[in-house]
């Protein structure tokens, strides 16, 4: 339910290619470096988002979603499942359309609020793992 394939599909073609991504530092150890670069290899422009505001990857990074100037598409979620309820609530109101929660991160009740409220969701799921089985 949470990583059903046809949302993974939907939200990685068709909900655009302006990904947040919370949690984004500048340490090349942690799970969210990597990912975004895979992200970017597959033509989606990532946006860092974490209260050190650091550009990584070329990007210019954010310190929380609501400082972003544009329109943000796809909200990725590293942060742990306590926090990651307020991030999905944020995503919400700067009127993202997509919210996918990391390997690991899971807060169903985010997950029910966030789809009544409109949005794709997935939850412990990773697109780096999931982009390259598009084809």
């Amino acid at each position: 339910m949470y990583g059903d394939p046809a949302t993974i599909r939907e939200i990685l073609r068709e909900s655009g290619d302006t990904w947040a991504v919370v949690g984004l530092s500048s340490n090349e150890n942690r799970a969210a470096y990597g990912v975004a670069r895979v992200l970017q290899r597959y033509g989606k422009r990532i946006v860092p988002v974490h209260p050190k505001a650091e550009t990584v990857h070329g990007e210019q990074g954010y310190p929380s979603l609501a400082a972003i100037p544009f329109p943000v598409d796809v909200v990725d979620v590293f942060v742990n499942s306590e926090l990651a309820g307020g991030i999905a609530d944020e995503a919400v109101g700067i009127g993202a359309k997509a919210v996918w929660f990391q390997l690991g991160v899971v807060d169903e009740a985010a997950y029910d609020k966030t789809r009544a409220a409109g949005l794709s969701m997935v939850m412990d799921r990773c697109p780096a793992i999931e982009i390259p089985r598009l084809g």
